[in-house]
């Protein structure tokens, strides 16, 4: 007779312990034990435990290998949920084996968890260990089932609420708790003040400062004062809610007749239009993409969309500014191009445009599409190809946290039928998957890849552009961290082609999710340890810093209603020279709509409880020493990172802080 300890660890959650009875059988390379009881005569499993259990066999079971939990009613009580961190058992000789675990046990049923060491498949691995694997992935595969949402769109998680998703995939109740509660705070004030009900224009832009009381921030404080002026219209395609969008114009677009004399007096005489472009200090934000985009009705008005040109220039102060504007695509009489010599209310009525395409572009486009919806792709496929033990999904589970539940909330109360973009945005619910389907099919793997991006839009030397300073550190980072961990387990490129679980998964996120298209330039499948490290950097950007860019300045940028408006009631001027403060008014959004836009930036702004900055991995997916010590070396990267970007910030009026590690969440949970 031979005796092991079991050591079972239960979450912290509030209610991560359970009542229900828990057994176990131990499984080990020379047979497996009989099913054992876990019970102390005792209350077992209360949230943050760790039970302390011995389990007897007639012989040695070698090496365990794999752990089967039995969750089964006990008594009276209710079937409940278990949240168990993880298994430790001590053999007889000693040695201890670890089996993370970090996941909730829903119901009723078995499970098993193989031993922590990540395992790639191959001839050498134990016959248990591949059975183990297979059960897991057909269950998961029960659970976790593809769905279109919007043709020429990515597919998406089957569920229709989020009370369908699995226990794994929903809200902590210390998240669901927090994110309710910023909700009702957010929405209070404006709904007791009457804003949300008020359909009327605005008489004074400085009235939008009532609608939040103490939510402004410094920054949107700032915004509120700079938003007219012309360099920080520019300095918002470096630093903004989009740093995506701007790229270096290497010769003026022949539907957008800008010549020398059209901007001579913006230049100067020192220089022309021809010798900008040579030198580089020229670059175009163009919303093509935006062109016969469906448009919404709200407060029973049509709502109108431009699709326009915007000519920026590096000037030798290296402040980017905006120095000709082409609200549509087709020139023409009708269609003029302004400029900052034209009268005031002209160029401001012009960058409004802009900002209100911009508006579009980044919610849907690099927001939405770019980090939420490549998030559930990775998710989903993760889960349903890579079982527990492989080490890629050690090293991308924790970027996927809370994912499925925001995205499911997004698609229901956000871009779904009378959701915020039905009240609120020109586009509205009709419009979105036009927009998401325009730029799936222009989506390229370069896009997402911040290296290749910079290069791509010609925008590596632009100064003061902190998104790309920042992003390359953090990129180079996440690039060293990923290196070591592939290296770590895969000795040669071999390894990487015959791992038939990663290219499963590589695969399956082509076709669910990129769509099987070839154009994009996404990997369906890998050859060597290179291609690897650099799909699961972008992996990981994608899902923690691209985010954090794009999201969670939203409030700082969007709640001052004239740099950011969702939508306009007044079709784009076709000529110079009749527009008023008055006339922008009557365009800009109304009230109520001005107010839910404000309600929703301040909600998805903010975080809720229940953080995991990037770097901080609270449950520990490895287990051996290597890469527990690439772990540390990434955090402490981080942490130098972390600590200039403060530095820097000390020295700026508009600080740039959404790329600070610290401030970084690890997935797309908000």
């Amino acid at each position: 007779m031979v005796t092991y300890k079991v050591e079972v660890e239960t979450g912290k959650d509030v209610y991560a312990g359970t009542m229900n009875s828990i057994s176990v059988v131990l499984i080990g390379s020379g047979g497996e034990s009989q099913k054992n009881p876990l019970d102390r005569w005792g209350k077992d499993f209360h949230p943050g435990a760790r039970d302390l259990y011995e389990v007897k066999c007639d012989k040695d079971l070698g090496e365990i290998l794999v752990v089967r939990l039995y969750k089964e009613p006990f008594t009276c009580f209710p079937v409940d949920d278990w949240f168990c961190r993880s298994i430790k058992v001590t053999c007889p000789n000693g040695e201890t084996s670890e089996f993370p675990f970090h996941l909730w046990f829903s119901g009723c049923g078995t499970f098993e968890i193989q031993q922590g060491k990540g395992i790639i498949l191959g001839d050498s691995v134990s016959p248990v260990i591949k059975k183990q694997r297979e059960e897991e992935l057909e269950q998961k595969r029960q659970t976790h089932k593809w769905k279109t949402y919007a043709v020429g769109v990515p597919r998406c998680i089957n569920v229709n609420d989020v009370k369908e998703l699995s226990p794994n995939d929903r809200f902590s109740f210390l998240k669901t708790v927090s994110f309710g509660f910023g909700f009702f705070s957010s929405s209070l004030g404006p709904k007791l003040k009457g804003f949300l009900k008020c359909s009327n224009s605005w008489t004074d832009l400085c009235d939008i400062k009532r609608v939040f009381s103490i939510q402004w921030t410094p920054i949107s404080d700032l915004v509120s004062e700079l938003w007219n002026e012309d360099t920080f219209f520019g300095y918002q395609y470096l630093n903004g809610l989009n740093p995506l969008m701007i790229q270096k114009c290497l010769g003026i677009p022949d539907n957008f007749p800008v010549d020398d004399v059209t901007v001579s007096a913006i230049l100067g005489t020192s220089t022309t239009l021809q010798n900008e472009l040579q030198n580089g200090n020229i670059f175009l934000a163009d919303y093509k993409i935006l062109q016969g985009i469906p448009t919404n009705v709200i407060n029973g008005e049509t709502q109108y969309l431009a699709a326009p040109m915007c000519l920026l220039w590096k000037s030798p102060q290296d402040k980017v500014v905006p120095i000709a504007i082409q609200l549509n695509q087709t020139p023409g009489e009708e269609n003029p191009i302004f400029l900052p010599t034209d009268p005031k209310w002209d160029w401001t009525l012009a960058k409004l445009w802009v900002r209100n395409s911009e508006f579009q572009v980044h919610e849907i486009v690099s927001h939405f599409l770019y980090t939420h919806l490549c998030a559930e792709i990775f998710n989903v496929a993760t889960t349903r190809h890579l079982p527990m033990g492989h080490p890629v999904y050690k090293l991308i589970h924790p970027h996927l946290r809370y994912t499925l539940e925001i995205n499911t909330l997004a698609r229901q109360t956000l871009i779904g039928p009378d959701g915020f973009f039905d009240q609120a945005v020109v586009i509205g619910n009709g419009g979105v998957p036009v927009l998401l389907a325009r730029a799936t099919e222009s989506l390229t793997y370069s896009a997402l890849c911040l290296p290749d991006d910079i290069q791509a839009r010609g925008v590596d030397s632009v100064p003061n552009y902190f998104y790309r300073e920042d992003g390359m550190r953090i990129w180079k980072a996440m690039e060293s961290y990923v290196s070591n961990i592939v290296h770590y387990y895969y000795p040669n490129d071999q390894t990487v082609s015959k791992d038939p679980e990663l290219q499963a998964w590589v695969a399956e996120i082509f076709q669910e999710g990129f769509l099987s298209n070839t154009n994009s330039g996404i990997p369906s499948s890998f050859v060597t340890r290179v291609e690897l490290t650099k799909y699961l950097t972008m992996v990981m950007f994608t899902c923690s810093a691209l985010h954090a860019a794009v999201n969670s300045g939203q409030f700082d940028f969007y709640s001052w209603m004239p740099n950011g408006p969702s939508t306009m009631r007044k079709p784009p001027p076709t000529a110079k020279g009749a527009t008023t403060y008055q006339s922008i008014l009557e365009t800009l959004p109304a009230i109520n709509t001005t107010a839910s836009t404000m309600v929703t930036a301040n909600l998805l702004s903010r975080e809720p409880l229940d953080r995991r900055p990037l770097g901080r991995y609270i449950n520990e997916n490895f287990v051996e020493d290597v890469p527990k010590k690439c772990v540390e070396q990434f955090r402490d990267t981080l942490c130098e990172i972390s600590k200039d970007i403060k530095l820097r910030n000390k020295m700026q009026k508009l600080t740039y802080h959404y790329l600070d590690p610290e401030e970084i969440e690890c997935s797309v949970s908000i």
